[in-house]
């Protein structure tokens, strides 16, 4: 008899679950691959609902009383898991103090969207405490997305009162799911890209298809370029700036012990095979930086970029045992060029640092300097100049007979132009602070 009525209560609450995505549907079309991408499975365990980007888990008492209430809450709830999904907080790594900050990042996050999406289906009108939320984090960041939010906490350590009172105001779903990758045959890595390219897929919709329908949902729109920016490493990129050069030092990565003991054993003291005297390293030689000084780029940025540039060479096996940095500061002329040929110089350098210029943006003064430089023979081998900006200047109409790369380090993740010749790298600031900390 029990087992009867809790199956009638399964259907039930399964008739619920396609109502509701029947009913997103009709108002939100581009979320049409994402609504029906997660099998809802009832679960007596959890006191609410939860996903793991397979399966939807939900308390049947909890989703049949959510329903009497209204069927605006389920809605949400259910759009409130896929969006954790959609944007990858459920496979983000965190260690266990950071639990708690990401949790209520991630929930922020997808509830701030939900607030900006002018639906009856969803209209539940903030209230004033979470518009006073949401106005807080906007002016300190362009976005309010999980990522950026995390850091914004767990910068501020707020006191427990003020995170309980958060976790009230914003917590929907368990995620006691997350990260754990059980349910289904796909790993989590293979249900992560599943759910970018519905991410990808989205975007396009919305930007070229639905630009009516996607109407109001700006905050939804920028997650999703924040989401689906390409992600770059600045350590690996400073490598590509690295030349193979060959050093006298001992190679022992290509040194046969065998051979060495076989030959001492048979001849005595004469080894069939000895030590490599050279051995090629990656080493930086002669490069330039360039920071734009313009009243555009904020000092701020500029002096997170040269810390980490500085934290990457200052490690010894960056170095070449002669190198030479010109770090050159311009706007619209050249203000300053500084030669950096050591360690030293480069730290006294950061603790000196002041941005000189404030001007307009040009970068072609930057370039008609370091061809003069080469043409008088300051470098000895110029592998290549890292231009760091907001990118709003007039680019040279030629290509440097050096490598260029642009480095811009946006805070509002737009994406940018640069001609065909140049290495385009957008970095943001939660993603340096972020590698910062593994190190």
């Amino acid at each position: 008899m029990f087992e009867d009525v809790l199956r009638e209560k399964i259907d039930i609450c399964n008739e619920i679950i396609r109502d509701s995505q029947n009913e997103l549907y009709l108002n939100l079309r581009f979320f049409d691959v994402a609504l029906h991408s997660l099998a809802p499975e009832p679960s007596m365990s959890l006191g609410t609902a939860a996903t793991d980007g397979v399966v939807y888990r939900y308390n049947p008492e909890f989703l049949t009383n959510q329903y009497k209430s209204s069927s605006v809450l389920v809605n949400r709830s259910y759009l409130h898991s896929i969006l954790h999904c959609l944007f990858g907080h459920i496979w983000h790594q965190r260690e266990e103090g950071e639990l708690l900050y990401w949790n209520l990042a991630c929930d922020i996050a997808a509830e701030y969207i939900l607030d900006g999406l002018p639906l009856r289906c969803l209209r539940n009108p903030p209230k004033p405490y979470r518009r006073a939320v949401y106005d807080g984090l906007l002016k300190k960041i362009p976005v309010i997305h999980g990522e950026a939010v995390f850091h914004l906490l767990e910068k501020a350590g707020p006191d427990i009162r003020t995170v309980a009172r958060l976790v009230q105001e914003f917590t929907v779903d368990d995620h006691g799911l997350w990260q754990k990758g059980d349910s289904g045959p796909k790993s989590p890595m293979e249900q992560q890209n599943q759910w970018k390219d519905i991410r990808d897929k989205m975007e396009t919709e919305l930007e070229i298809f639905s630009k009516e329908a996607a109407e109001g949902s700006k905050g939804l729109k920028e997650q999703l370029r924040v989401e689906n920016r390409e992600r770059y490493d600045y350590r690996e990129f400073l490598r590509k700036f690295c030349v193979l050069k060959e050093e006298m030092q001992v190679d022992l990565d290509s040194f046969d012990y065998i051979f060495y003991n076989y030959g001492m054993e048979l001849y005595g003291n004469m080894p069939l095979i000895e030590h490599q005297e050279t051995r090629e390293m990656q080493r930086v030689e002669d490069f330039v930086i360039v920071i734009d000084t313009s009243m555009s780029c904020k000092s701020s940025l500029v002096r997170k970029f040269l810390e980490e540039t500085y934290s990457i060479l200052s490690q010894s096996e960056s170095f070449a045992r002669r190198f030479c940095i010109h770090i050159i500061q311009c706007d619209e002329r050249v203000q300053s060029d500084t030669v950096i040929e050591g360690q030293k110089q480069l730290a006294a350098y950061m603790e000196q640092f002041q941005v000189q210029g404030m001007g307009g943006t040009d970068f072609r003064p930057a370039f008609a300097y370091v061809d003069r430089l080469l043409a008088e023979k300051k470098f000895q081998k110029l592998r290549g100049l890292i231009y760091f900006t907001d990118g709003y200047g007039v680019y040279p109409l030629r290509k440097p007979v050096y490598d260029t790369a642009f480095v811009f380090f946006r805070e509002d993740y737009q994406d940018v132009d640069v001609p065909p010749w140049a290495i385009k790298l957008i970095l943001g600031g939660e993603e340096l602070e972020e590698k910062r900390k593994k190190e």
